[in-house]
């Protein structure tokens, strides 16, 4: 690496001295996304997109010292041409393009190529270095259709209401909980929110995103109300004792890992869907082969692997890269 490297705070651009998603305080940090594994507590200021800002405030504290750039805008931090464009992960999430000197670099955060109804879509920018994350980089992660896994939770609900059960489903509480709310039938039944999710609805719903209304589950909450309802909760709420308050249930989870087989019964869930904010194996490669870039390099989940795949496959010049969080731990990030 030239105008990035890697060290024991982050990727860092000497040249313009900001850190992008560094995992340890420091000056400057340009913030991919709000999800806990790239933005921390702890930096002197944070430039990130206007969607991303009210959740940095409610997760890192309303006093931070926040500046906003919105997509494709440019400007210069020491010299660095700095712009945000579309990761498609979740609501304001971006890919920093950074550019020096005729030199061009893509950080892409997380990211995904399926179409949401909340996130803008992503954009393929094209350059020279381009660092991938790789959460699903083998071959086995294939999405479905998202409308035909938002029908499959609407017949999971549709069903659990004829047993007079509570559907209690896992959702990540910033990005695939709204997404879920966004695409589900909310005509079929009362919609329920854990308070960790119900706080995130909040601050996008005062930002104009449009989704499905949740009422609050709170400790006074009768269980004759909750009958017959979805209720989206943190995946680590799933067999709580909170969850266990809400009456007779049957649980479930959206995740991209439901389509490894066992990956439900991990989660102790009933039902799994497979539903992810990552890109899948075909997603992965078509962002890389469209921003043309010669460098890649690889990080999180199957980073030796899909960094061997490229090298082979393709004859890209392609490394895999450590970063702070990997594997299971990004699932607890998500949270």
């Amino acid at each position: 690496m030239s105008l990035l490297l890697i060290n024991k705070a982050g990727i860092y651009c000497e040249q313009g001295d900001f850190y992008i998603d560094p995992w340890l305080p420091v000056k400057r940090a340009i913030i991919t996304h709000a999800h806990s594994d790239h933005a921390r507590a702890g930096m002197g200021s944070y430039l990130c997109h206007p969607l991303t800002a009210p959740i940095l405030r409610q997760r890192l504290g309303k006093d931070i010292n926040i500046q906003t750039q919105t997509y494709s805008v440019r400007h210069q931090i020491n010299g660095v041409q700095v712009s945000f464009h579309p990761a498609g992960h979740l609501p304001g999430s971006a890919q920093i393009r950074l550019a020096y000197k005729g030199e061009v670099w893509v950080v892409s955060g997380d990211y995904k190529l399926q179409v949401d109804s909340l996130s803008d879509s992503y954009e393929a920018v094209e350059c020279d270095h381009f660092i991938t994350e790789s959460t699903f980089g083998i071959p086995v992660y294939r999405w479905p259709p998202a409308n035909q896994v938002f029908q499959e939770i609407n017949n999971w609900w549709h069903e659990n209401q004829s047993k007079g059960l509570v559907s209690v489903l896992g959702a990540y509480s910033l990005g695939k909980a709204q997404r879920v709310l966004a695409g589900i039938d909310k005509s079929i039944g009362p919609l329920y929110a854990h308070g960790a999710v119900q706080n995130v609805n909040e601050i996008f719903w005062e930002q104009g995103l449009q989704f499905a209304e949740t009422q609050l589950v709170e400790p006074n909450t009768s269980k004759s109300d909750l009958k017959g309802s979805l209720i989206i909760a943190p995946p680590g709420a799933i067999g709580s004792a909170w969850s266990r308050k809400l009456g007779p249930q049957s649980t479930g989870f959206c995740s991209g890992w439901m389509a490894i087989r066992g990956a439900r019964r991990r989660r102790s869930a009933d039902r799994g869907f497979i539903l992810s904010d990552h890109a899948d194996w075909p997603g992965l490669n078509e962002a890389v082969l469209a921003s043309k870039a010669e460098n890649i390099y690889v990080t999180h989940g199957y980073k030796d692997l899909y960094a061997r795949w490229l090298r082979e496959e393709h004859q890209l010049k392609a490394t895999p890269v450590d970063t702070l969080f990997e594997g299971e731990n990004m699932e607890a990030a998500e949270d």
